[in-house]
């Protein structure tokens, strides 16, 4: 079957390992299904795993792609889950140790055809295209969890994004203000910004800048080279939600402005398989839907690949079949 994959590990050129081509088609155990993909999406998560991270070297050649939504066998229209827990596990899978994402054990989403546990995938809503669907599982799934279970937000109070074009801070841009929440967000370029505002953002502010007051909770994708900025940002008392660190982990805890003003700090992961219903529904209830910067074919995977690692994405990148 035709499919995108990384090769090898390539920790300092990771689109050498892409490739583009034919690959064995999966078997299916029992308790699992086949989905004829008909859209996937691109995350930053695909490009970890050109560079090797996340995964153990003896995994590859991995297909990649955590994202898609397709047909089963039957004819039913799906879209996909992406965290794949323990059979034995119970209750938050995200919490679950021996979890795993598509690409870092079972082979991905990016081709013809993609094996999956049946508690995986979901019926596809009838408003969704296969395009949209495929933006739900990991970026728009992320930020769902990040505002509605981890923030303890409630509308009216001011949220900031870190960062205005990347997949979860666009979701986050649109589920905040279909939400009811006063959406501020950072952008390093005019363009970014205003998409951003496009979005639905109240105000957008170039990166770092000082902000007309502080806020009640800021989002973090990016890392190091803003979290001095999201702790300067936050009130009293208030809390960054964190899922990601692009930009690399490794910034000053500025320790006693969190202990003396009282701030928090949480992680986040991913979601739940009930939490992706969840986002469905309020999808569907409020009409919010991914934007979609880039739809390519497959074939065409790797201009979808070298604009996110250029940083020039603006909103989600999906691939079709």
């Amino acid at each position: 079957m035709f499919a995108v994959y990384a090769a090898e590990p390539n920790a300092q050129d990771p689109l050498a390992a892409l490739r583009i081509g034919e690959r064995p088609e999966p078997e299916v155990p029992d308790g699992w299904v086949r989905v004829a993909i008909r859209a996937a999406s691109l995350n930053m998560h695909d490009l970890w795993t050109l560079r090797g991270v996340g995964i153990k070297p003896d995994r590859f050649p991995m297909i990649l792609g955590c994202d898609g939504a397709g047909v089963l066998d039957d004819g039913t229209e799906v879209m996909l889950h992406s965290v794949i827990s323990d059979p034995g596990w119970v209750g938050d899978e995200t919490m679950d140790p021996k979890r795993t994402l598509l690409t870092e054990k079972h082979q991905g989403t990016f081709a013809d055809h993609v094996v999956v546990p049946a508690r995986n995938v979901l019926p596809k809503p009838a408003g969704l295209s296969f395009a949209e669907a495929a933006c739900m599982g990991t970026a728009w799934l992320t930020a769902y969890r990040m505002l509605f279970v981890k923030s303890g937000l409630r509308p009216g109070q001011t949220m900031l994004v870190q960062g205005a074009s990347g997949g979860v801070s666009t979701a986050l841009i649109a589920l905040g203000r279909a939400a009811g929440f006063r959406v501020w967000v950072t952008g390093r370029s005019e363009r970014k910004r205003a998409l951003a505002e496009r979005l639905g953002a109240h105000a957008a502010f170039e990166t770092g800048a000082r902000l007309p007051e502080r806020v009640d909770a800021v989002f973090e994708t990016v890392g190091k080279a803003t979290w001095s900025h999201s702790m300067k940002s936050l009130k009293p008392g208030g809390i960054i939600v964190v899922s990601g660190a692009t930009s690399g982990g490794d910034a000053d805890a500025e320790l006693s402005r969190l202990f003396f003003l009282q701030m928090r700090v949480v992680g986040a992961t991913m979601g739940t398989r009930d939490e992706l219903a969840d986002l469905l529904r309020f999808c569907e209830l409020s009409g919010v839907r991914p934007v979609i910067g880039t739809e390519l074919p497959l074939e065409r995977a790797e201009e979808g690949f070298r604009a996110m690692l250029a940083g020039e994405t603006a909103g989600k990148t999906v691939f079709t079949r």
